[in-house]
């Protein structure tokens, strides 16, 4: 169908509804005759009329009627659609999917999108755990959570968190038998719970500095993992030391359950940041996400 025969019954609707040619054009801001003209152009191309004219006296013919009670309520519905589109940018409806380590998904997307969570109930967040720094692009994500150093220039980067810091610890027992170790090459003489990233391939290597001096040490261990939890599950059982984000152990350091080492090694780094495309509008569910994620010191 030609696209000004969509035009033209959309105006051989509103002059049904309002059974007048002056009041319909009125709606339309065009002048009684040129709505006229189109109705009457829209009549030559069905080949049939479709409203029978008088000087008091305004209705519809038999094919007319039967347009109008099966397309009419078909332009509803899409107007209806269109109205629901349009609002998706004011109400934060759909699904925001997220990409993010497990430790981030934690300690602080659960925490704070909780409550957020409550309050737009037509809003969906997935959150998936993945280690191998997907392209969030290609993998349809719309957004992604890393350590700041880690997220790609092309990016916009929010900070959703402090600067972090890691904790060596091990339980008060495990350090009755060995030597609290004083630099970090005095691992190699310890029992460590071993990290294995897709991200590195190999094991993760413990990173040091103090002084502007940075140190990298591969440890060895009884336990290797893929993620922080179960290797605090680890240290807290005694197998070991845990090289592990400090917000983890801090609970069990303060209740006596672990020993903290090498405290003046274990220096400040850059925190969570969020990143997504640099697009020109973001959905409203995205933007309710961002702000609520977004970091206030």
């Amino acid at each position: 169908m030609p696209k000004d025969d969509f035009n033209d019954i959309l105006a051989f609707i509103s002059v049904v509804r309002e059974g007048s040619f002056t009041r319909a054009a009125a709606k339309f801001g065009i002048s009684p005759s040129a709505l006229s003209h189109a109705i009457s152009g829209l009549e030559k191309r069905l080949r049939t009329p479709l409203l029978v004219r008088t000087t008091r006296k305004l209705s519809m013919t038999e094919v007319g009627e039967k347009l109008y009670l099966n397309v009419a309520p078909r332009f509803e519905e899409i107007d209806a659609e269109l109205r629901v589109i349009g609002e998706m940018h004011d109400r934060p409806v759909g699904t925001v999917r997220i990409s993010t380590a497990e430790h981030a998904a934690n300690s602080v997307l659960w925490p704070k999108l909780a409550p957020v969570m409550h309050e737009w109930p037509e809003m969906t967040v997935e959150i998936t755990v993945d280690y191998t720094l997907s392209d969030i692009v290609s993998q349809r994500y719309d957004a992604g959570v890393r350590v700041g150093n880690q997220v790609a220039k092309d990016m916009i980067a929010v900070c959703i968190g402090p600067d972090m810091r890691v904790a060596v610890v091990g339980t008060p027992e495990y350090f009755a038998k060995r030597k609290k170790p004083q630099t970090p090459q005095d691992l190699t003489f310890h029992q460590c719970l071993n990290l294995r990233l897709p991200t590195h391939g190999g094991l993760l290597p413990w990173d040091f500095e103090k002084n502007g001096h940075e140190i990298k040490v591969q440890v060895k261990g009884p336990w290797i993992f893929n993620s922080s939890v179960p290797i605090l599950r680890a240290a807290l059982a005694g197998y070991g030391l845990a090289f592990i984000p400090e917000d983890m152990a801090l609970e069990h350091i303060k209740a006596g359950r672990l020993i903290r080492v090498l405290n003046d090694w274990c220096q400040p780094y850059p925190g969570y940041h969020l990143y997504y495309p640099n697009r020109r509008q973001n959905s409203r569910a995205l933007e309710i996400v961002i702000e609520a994620l977004r970091y206030r010191a």
